[in-house]
């Protein structure tokens, strides 16, 4: 490879980085993520997203104006063909604090869900009670999740399409249980930032699909869906994130979220100044009226 092709290739590498690690910053500065003094369990799974996570949470911890902890947790679900020692290795070389945890949670999947459904569903939610219950055991504050800003827009039109609610990931959320509390660092990044991040970084991915579950057709509906939607309008994803921070309670139409009931006029409130958009509409209404 020339030397002009590897230099352009490094300042490639270290925009996307410094690009990641503003985005996680900023997440953290504005949902206060991370405290003083915090232990933060960070979630393995293997794949690139968990990997940069972590990659990012650790450079940041160099660098960042409070001291907090970093420990790597995976769970070792005793999938056929799981490969145990490629985490191992890795944390142990880069050096930060883990463990391992090994539940046979795949033999209770297969004898619960039909031949030929998907397991994902039941699958989390037997990893997610395992790891809230291991955080409390190890005294964690916070546990780090790696969902990224197309998870969340993902979520939020599969819980509008197939739930009918209006709902995300928030990027950071008590958890049911009360007792934990969850982040989401890469909650401003792009799913393929870290796929090029874990390309540069050459992560020892492990494949999701090790126990032969098909994959959430759902989800995958939505993900084409929103790829389509970025090819003919660049730039929608983002918008739609933008709107997803920026909601108006008023403008909807949940009772819960505002007292829609108790509306009734100011009799005090003073007229507002005309706009120049309500003087240019008030130039037609003559044309309009009925003679």
């Amino acid at each position: 490879m020339s030397q002009p092709v590897v230099r352009k290739e490094r300042l490639e590498y270290n925009k996307l980085q410094k690009r990641l690690r503003r985005q996680v910053g900023s997440a953290i500065a504005d949902y206060n993520m991370i405290e003083e003094g915090d232990k933060i369990m960070v979630c393995l799974s293997g794949g690139k997203d968990s990997y940069g996570m972590l990659d990012i949470l650790m450079s940041l911890q160099k660098t960042a104006p409070i001291r907090f902890e970093l420990i790597a947790v995976n769970m070792d679900q005793k999938q056929p063909g799981f490969p145990e020692h490629i985490l191992p290795e890795y944390l142990s070389n880069v050096g930060v604090p883990y463990h391992i945890i090994e539940r046979d949670t795949y033999s209770i999947v297969k004898d619960v869900i039909p031949e030929g459904k998907t397991t994902c569903g039941l699958c989390s939610r037997l990893r997610r009670g395992t790891l809230y219950s291991y955080a409390n055991d190890i005294g964690a504050t916070k546990i780090a999740l790696g969902h990224h800003r197309d998870d969340i827009i993902e979520t939020l039109f599969l819980n509008m399409f197939y739930g009918g609610k209006l709902k995300a990931m928030p990027p950071k959320l008590l958890a049911d249980d009360k007792r934990n509390v969850l982040i989401r660092p890469l909650a401003y990044c792009k799913e393929q930032d870290l796929a090029e991040y874990a390309e540069y970084k050459a992560f020892p991915i492990i494949p999701c699909n090790l126990c032969g579950s098909q994959e959430n057709l759902q989800r995958q509906v939505i993900k084409q869906m929103l790829t389509d939607w970025e090819k003919q309008h660049p730039g929608r994803t983002e918008t739609i994130f933008s709107a997803i921070r920026n909601v108006a309670p008023s403008q909807l139409a949940d009772t819960n979220l505002f007292d829609f009931a108790g509306l009734r006029i100011d009799p005090e409130a003073a007229p507002q100044e005309e706009s120049e958009e309500d003087a240019g509409v008030q130039q037609f209404i003559p044309a309009l009226q009925v003679s």
